[in-house]
């Protein structure tokens, strides 16, 4: 009987656990800071980030540019606003990367996780890698 209770345990157990790394790579990165992943621009060592809080308020840093905005998330869709950005006297070059970019985000209509991976789906898509160090 307890050999029975035990087997029945460990099958459940096993079942349950695999149902964790769906609904783990199905949520969105909450709290996390993630990072575009691209190369760094010639003569630079700056890749722009986004660092989201848990209520959905998103600190932009891009190539020069930096500021606020806002992420929504809804099953997979997505809705990034931007806030106030600073121009930061960037050259010509970064202020049009920079301009793109923020252009992207907010054209940017559904959302997907692989691993420490995220896509963000639209005319253009970005791929981020979550900083989980």
């Amino acid at each position: 009987m307890l050999r029975a209770w035990f087997r029945h345990i460990t099958v459940v157990a096993v079942i349950g656990m695999a149902f964790i790394p769906v609904a783990r790579a199905q949520s969105f990165p909450f709290g996390l800071e993630m990072t575009l992943d691209v190369a760094p621009m010639p003569g630079s060592k700056r890749i722009p980030t986004l660092e989201i809080g848990d209520d959905g308020e998103v600190l932009v840093e891009l190539w020069c540019k930096g500021g606020k905005g806002r992420i929504s998330i809804a099953g997979d869709s997505v809705v990034f606003i931007p806030g106030a950005i600073a121009d930061r006297g960037c050259p010509p070059a970064k202020v049009e990367a920079d301009d793109a970019l923020l252009s992207a985000l907010t054209n940017a209509t559904n959302w997907s996780r692989q691993g420490d991976f995220i896509t963000f789906s639209g005319a253009q898509p970005l791929r981020f890698r979550l900083n989980t160090n």
